[in-house]
């Protein structure tokens, strides 16, 4: 800042992060309010004025909530930062230009996911009580956006909402700035363990498909769903408990397993991404994968909506 002296403000910066890094939600807020006019100065100058530069420093402010972790020069957070606006910005151009982002939300070098980032820090809980706290409507797009692996793009993420991609923007929007707020309303309260959240779902979808191997699928469906689960696929109901029965003991039959690569899970929304394996000779069976996007009311789920990945050659297309 202006009256700091050559290197207090990198120094500054790296004590900011380093209280961030180890979950202290408000050095992340200072940090991000030191360095929102240079921020801000990036959205403008790719941008231009206009409210598409608020949409960019929300959906900047949520990745640096993200993958603050991921910073590995604590003086540099400030370059870090206008990187990281830069980068929503090149991809809201080309979204504006009707080129469907199709990358995934960067992640850190090594390889992990977004979600194994929350999982390292303190501030994991604290974003996800915030989440928990939107409206369904909103809350599934950020869910899929910024925690799951394979459901990212908008294109995507209107495939599995059944809404058009212009719909999902605006939601995002929307989330973005709902989340600001139920950030700042929940940063003094209690917060679940979202890790238990998530050791517990993947014990579930393991369990889950185990049972099915043995022929006990039913008796899941009975101790975990609603009675009157509603199954669904592109925004359209086909069916209930029956038909998501029959639906497992088909895929079996054809000799069909499924392999869980990703859980997300929070107390209302929990994705399941699996990879489908097809029996060797029938390899184009089922498209390569399927995430189980399942909403709960009461403690059991109420809402199975399946959103099957494209198959190599339509992804191709």
């Amino acid at each position: 800042m202006s009256g700091m002296s050559g290197d207090a403000g990198p120094t500054q910066d790296a004590a900011l992060t380093l209280a961030a890094q180890a979950g202290d939600v408000s050095a992340l807020a200072l940090l991000l309010e030191r360095h929102r006019a240079g921020m801000r100065a990036v959205a403008l100058s790719l941008l231009g004025p206009g409210p598409d530069v608020d949409d960019v420093m929300q959906d900047a402010a949520l990745v640096a909530l993200r993958r603050i972790v991921a910073v590995r020069d604590p003086e540099a957070v400030g370059p870090w930062l206008r990187m990281v606006v830069r980068n929503s910005c090149r991809t809201l151009l080309r979204a504006s230009r009707r080129v469907e982002p199709m990358e995934v939300v960067p992640v850190p070098a090594d390889g992990t996911t977004p979600e194994e980032v929350l999982q390292s820090h303190a501030l994991r809980d604290w974003i996800w009580e915030a989440v928990e706290a939107l409206t369904p409507t909103l809350r599934l797009p950020v869910v899929l956006r910024y925690f799951s692996t394979g459901i990212t793009s908008y294109q995507q993420i209107a495939e599995a909402c059944a809404v058009p991609v212009t719909t999902v923007r605006s939601r995002l929007s929307q989330a973005r700035g709902a989340l600001a707020q139920a950030l700042n309303a929940t940063a003094a309260a209690g917060h679940e363990d979202a890790a238990r959240h998530t050791e517990a779902s993947w014990l579930e979808v393991r369990e889950t498909l185990a049972a099915a191997e043995r022929g006990d699928f039913a008796k899941v469906v009975r101790d975990r769903y609603s009675p009157g689960v509603s199954l669904l696929t592109g925004g359209e109901r086909l069916g209930g408990v029956d038909l998501l029965l029959a639906g497992m003991d088909s895929d079996l039959s054809a000799g069909v397993r499924q392999r869980p690569l990703h859980v997300v899970a929070g107390r209302s929304l929990v994705v399941w991404e699996m990879e489908l394996i097809n029996p060797p000779d029938d390899p184009d069976h089922c498209p390569p994968g399927v995430a189980w996007i399942m909403s709960l009311a009461g403690g059991r789920f109420d809402r199975v909506a399946l959103h099957h990945a494209p198959r190599p050659e339509a992804a191709a297309a």
